[in-house]
């Protein structure tokens, strides 16, 4: 599901562990950083050969996003369990809204000053295989969205791909499938800065993080294989659908706490 949707898995994750096996909080995110670089690992290779991801947005917005982790996973130390709950369910609230806004698959002709300048705008399989081009705009918006994106996968141990797959989307009119491969490429390096951190503090339990880790490789494989074959409108709708599950079961939960 992290891999088809692009949120890398950690939206799932950390929930599970803290809901269904009681973990503690700072815990189940260290676990779920760790895992989520193992998504990122396992999806993105197929969808770099294929096509399907943009390096060079990718490699830019991930400047922002590091940004953010590293300062994220430092503050998460400093955050007690449910108010950290309770951002990741406003989180997932404000994704699905954007997502909902958003208005089926957009292919902008060309792209802005900037994003032509950067040369950002790219191609992506179409039904038939041949290659069909789309521009990109709006990338200091993207980038400002990106440093929100690290904060949150630092404080939350998700790779924060809701965020990501939002700007790329709704702010940069990237098609969706494009986002959520980009969002694959990118949520590892994202997460990986913030586990770093955590591993430092001893917040990461390897019996935790490696059956978890294993277990999502081999369904980010799986949905690097699935997506280019995904309804569009299906997936947008099985994106909003997950979000606000998991934005329920979180914020029910910090607030029983609060």
């Amino acid at each position: 599901m992290g891999a088809l949707s692009g949120l890398g898995g950690g939206v799932f994750i950390v929930p599970g562990l803290v809901i269904l096996a009681h973990i503690p909080m700072h815990i189940a995110v260290g676990a779920s950083l760790i895992s989520v670089v193992a998504t990122s690992a396992g999806a993105s290779v197929a969808f770099v050969r294929d096509g399907w991801t943009n390096l060079r947005v990718a490699i830019i917005l991930e400047c922002a996003t590091v940004t953010g982790a590293v300062a994220g996973a430092y503050m998460a130390g400093l955050i007690s369990p449910p108010v950290l709950e309770l951002l990741f369910a406003l989180m997932m609230l404000q994704s699905a809204w954007f997502a909902i806004k958003s208005q089926g698959e957009v292919f902008l002709p060309q792209s802005d000053a900037l994003c032509s300048r950067l040369r950002l705008g790219g191609k992506m399989p179409d039904a038939d295989g041949a290659m069909r081009p789309y521009g990109v705009v709006n990338l200091p918006g993207g980038a400002a969205l990106m440093v929100v994106a690290g904060l949150m996968s630092g404080l939350l141990g998700i790779g924060a791909g809701a965020v990501k797959v939002t700007a790329m989307d709704y702010l940069m009119k990237l098609p969706l499938k494009v986002s959520s491969a980009t969002s694959n490429f990118m949520i590892g390096v994202t997460a990986g800065a913030g586990a770093l951190v955590f591993l430092s503090r001893g917040d990461v339990a390897a019996s935790i993080a490696a059956p978890v880790a294993l277990g999502v490789t081999a369904g980010a494989l799986i949905g690097g294989r699935v997506l280019p074959r995904v309804n569009t409108d299906a997936l947008r709708k099985l994106f909003v659908v997950i979000l606000v599950l998991i934005a329920v079961e979180m914020g029910w939960r910090a607030w029983s706490r609060i």
